[in-house]
């Protein structure tokens, strides 16, 4: 057993369960993570986009009571399928998308030009969501929302198909712009992650299933855990933290990892496209 390339399956996690959630992109920060431990290679990728379960693990977790209640009334509560049809209706856009165009994303997209631009552009998205007048909230929980509103913010979730936009900003700043309180545009961002990542590892996996062995369950699985642990620990202190904060912190954060990217390009350090 290599317990080096077990010790970089666990930081590997950790970065993974530590930005999923957060707006600021798990994939730039696994490239750039990856590249500087030597954690590459056709598995590496895949690994990547596996662990993600390990993170949604989190989720459900943490949202235990309402996913329980949401599966046990499906059959006869009112309130529970309108919840349901809206993850539904809301992870469709970005799955149809991701099927469709996912090898043409990756070939033309996976730049550090293009993650460094959306990096900015999406800290300057996030700085302008800010500064909205809170009136134009008129969504308070998830609850509130119509299949329509999922929809808005299904479509959003699709430009994170663009490398560096982050999943959850996407959907969160989405949500934001129309017209969900941060705390439902942060609820159902979380929710929405679930059949979105989970989709994603299973598709992933059975496409490079040929490039995968029972050698490589250990670092799947410590990868796991660790995206799990770490994941947990942040999607509770990011819940607190929407209750008196908001996002303009991750904005400069971003505008500041867009110039490390290109720095690092520049410098040759890390390798943003194989």
């Amino acid at each position: 057993m290599d317990i080096l390339l077990l010790v970089k399956a666990a930081i590997m996690g950790i970065v993974e369960g530590l930005t999923e959630f957060l707006p600021i992109s798990s994939t730039g920060h696994l490239i750039l993570a990856g590249s500087l431990l030597k954690f590459t290679g056709e598995a590496a990728k895949v690994f990547d986009i596996a662990i993600q379960s390990g993170a949604i693990f989190a989720v459900v977790l943490v949202y235990w009571q309402r996913v329980r209640d949401t599966i046990a009334g499906l059959g006869s509560d009112a309130k529970a399928q309108k919840f349901a049809l809206n993850v539904i209706v809301g992870f469709l856009p970005a799955a149809v998308l991701g099927v469709l165009f996912s090898k043409a994303i990756k070939a033309h997209l996976f730049t550090p030009q293009v993650v460094a631009t959306t990096f900015i552009l999406g800290a300057f998205v996030i700085l302008w969501a800010e500064r909205r007048a809170p009136s134009a909230v008129r969504i308070e929980t998830v609850d509130d929302m119509t299949p329509m509103d999922a929809i808005k913010v299904g479509v959003a979730q699709c430009f994170a198909l663009v490398p560096g936009t982050s999943r959850s900003g996407a959907t969160i700043i989405g949500g934001m712009l129309f017209g969900l309180s941060r705390k439902a545009a942060t609820d159902f961002s979380f929710f929405l992650a679930i059949p979105t990542l989970i989709g994603a590892g299973v598709y992933s996996l059975w496409k490079e299933r040929a490039a995968l062995s029972m050698a490589d369950a250990p670092m799947f699985t410590v990868g796991l855990v660790f995206s799990f642990l770490s994941a947990w620990l942040c999607v509770r202190w990011l819940l607190r933290y929407v209750a008196t904060h908001d996002f303009v912190p991750f904005a400069w954060y971003r505008i500041a990892f867009g110039l490390i990217v290109l720095a690092t390009w520049w410098s040759g350090a890390v390798v943003w496209a194989e």
